[in-house]
């Protein structure tokens, strides 16, 4: 559905809007407009991430001078949840007509659950797998690597150093399993991709 918050034209992924997600929206508005800060409070199960997703991309869209959503959750299941969810947002915009052109959101997360090297991926542990991917990404280990030679780095990390940030990762919405699959097929590490491209994202979740 389409409706208007003062100027603004909101596209909104579902068939009806409570008026509490209205009532949020209109102060979110108000919060950007006054270029200041904001607290806002809903309870649970009202729909909060999809009314804050709708206003936010629909003020980037509209107003000239696009800024950045970083959007803060507690869990990786609440990560994911809010990535679906400005997944559906944006497809339905498309839907709408809407050109949202070199639109880019993506999740951040941590180096375990994001590496694909055959062996690192395998660590149970968080701390074992930085330790494991920073010996072999460290600039220190790649300069004796360079110098000295028969020292193993991650070749997933590697292929990174060797593109600009703009032609890593076409635009689009990526869940975590999305960023997965792009580096797996791709032969990159999501991790330090996913932090490469964080300057061109609109709408960063972490």
């Amino acid at each position: 559905m389409r409706f208007f918050i003062d100027d603004l034209p909101v596209v909104f992924p579902y068939d009806y809007v409570y008026p509490e997600q209205y009532q949020y929206m209109c102060a979110l508005k108000r919060s950007l407009d006054n270029k200041g800060h904001g607290m806002l409070e809903m309870p649970s199960g009202t729909g909060k991430t999809i009314s804050l997703l709708s206003l936010i991309v629909a003020y980037q869209q509209f107003y000239p001078g696009r800024r950045k959503l970083v959007y803060c959750s507690r869990t990786v299941p609440e990560i994911d949840k809010a990535l679906s969810e400005l997944k559906r947002l944006m497809e339905y915009r498309q839907q709408q007509g809407c050109r949202d052109e070199g639109f880019l959101g993506l999740g951040l997360t941590s180096r375990k659950n994001l590496c694909v090297h055959p062996r690192v991926s395998t660590e149970r542990k968080g701390a074992v797998v930085d330790a494991r991917c920073r010996e072999m990404t460290a600039s220190w280990v790649r300069s004796k690597a360079a110098s000295e030679g028969n020292v193993e780095l991650c070749d997933f990390f590697e292929k990174i150093q060797t593109m600009e940030a703009a032609d890593l990762l076409p635009t689009g919405v990526y869940t975590l399993d999305d960023l997965m699959e792009f580096g797996k097929t791709r032969g990159m590490c999501p991790y330090y991709l996913s932090r490469r491209v964080i300057p061109m994202a609109d709408v960063i979740i972490y």
